[in-house]
């Protein structure tokens, strides 16, 4: 559920990158992070124990625009991919907005992105989250690679609603931003209509970010390039050590409300 400070007029929107271990949803949001500005991007944070210090919880508000008087920041986070930490997974799901599941396209995991999406599925159930109603994309990822799973086979087995899809090179950053654009057109009139009870009308413009937007969060220094090889695997986030699962979603909402208060 979105994080609301009618103090600072700040509005924070959840969105989890979900899918299989290694599939590129850290990568997404490393990528969004090196690219963007630092004046629009809080910091990248890691929640680590001591089972888990090789799967990231990132975290990163980024400002988009407005609802009503309200500053709107999104909050990107991951889960860890592996079946084995299915409790920190069903946590960082607690109160999301919105979902990006990111699939790997390679014909050998195609039983893991199946199985990855059940998970989901009973994830969702367990935090009352409907997923069939939850602003919802599905990311393609490693399009570059051979012997990839067809499109038309993910969409029949994955997305049978045909849900908003991008095919990605996560890591060269192809699809990364036209993915964070597309559940951002979603969640973001979903927040509107959910916290204040105003329906978009049928004729308004698509909200969200939009390809302008993007280019403005982008900073016009050499950073701003494309990533080479290893650059983003490079940047520095802050690592937070922690004990428990339980740990895991305190902190999550403690960094979520302090992040919701910021308002530039």
């Amino acid at each position: 559920m979105a994080v609301v400070n009618y103090a600072t007029k700040s509005l924070a929107l959840k969105v989890v990158y979900y899918g299989p271990g290694l599939s590129g949803k850290t990568t997404n949001l490393r990528y969004i992070y090196f690219k963007l500005d630092p004046a629009y991007r809080g910091d990248l944070v890691c929640l680590e124990t001591d089972s888990e210090r090789t799967y990231f919880f990132d975290l990163l508000p980024i400002k988009a625009g407005m609802i009503g008087e309200f500053k709107v920041h999104f909050q990107l986070m991951t889960v860890p991919g592996q079946v084995f930490y299915e409790a920190s997974r069903k946590s960082v799901l607690k109160g999301a907005d919105g979902i990006v599941f990111v699939a790997d396209s390679q014909i050998p995991l195609l039983d893991a992105n199946l199985e990855n999406f059940d998970g989901l599925r009973r994830n969702c159930l367990q935090q009352d989250i409907d997923l069939n109603a939850i602003p919802l994309v599905f990311q393609y990822n490693k399009r570059d690679l051979n012997y990839l799973i067809p499109v038309e086979t993910f969409n029949n087995l994955l997305n049978p609603q045909r849900r908003p899809f991008v095919e990605a090179v996560a890591i060269n950053g192809v699809g990364v931003f036209e993915t964070l654009r597309e559940i951002s057109k979603l969640t973001v009139p979903a927040v509107r209509e959910k916290v204040f009870g105003e329906k978009r009308r049928e004729e308004a413009a698509p909200e969200g970010l939009s390809e302008r937007d993007i280019v403005d969060l982008q900073e016009a220094e050499p950073s701003a390039k494309a990533a080479a090889p290893g650059e983003v695997d490079q940047v520095q986030m802050t690592k937070v050590k922690i004990g428990s699962v339980k740990d895991i979603e305190d902190e999550l909402e403690k960094l979520s409300r302090a992040y919701g208060d910021k308002s530039k």
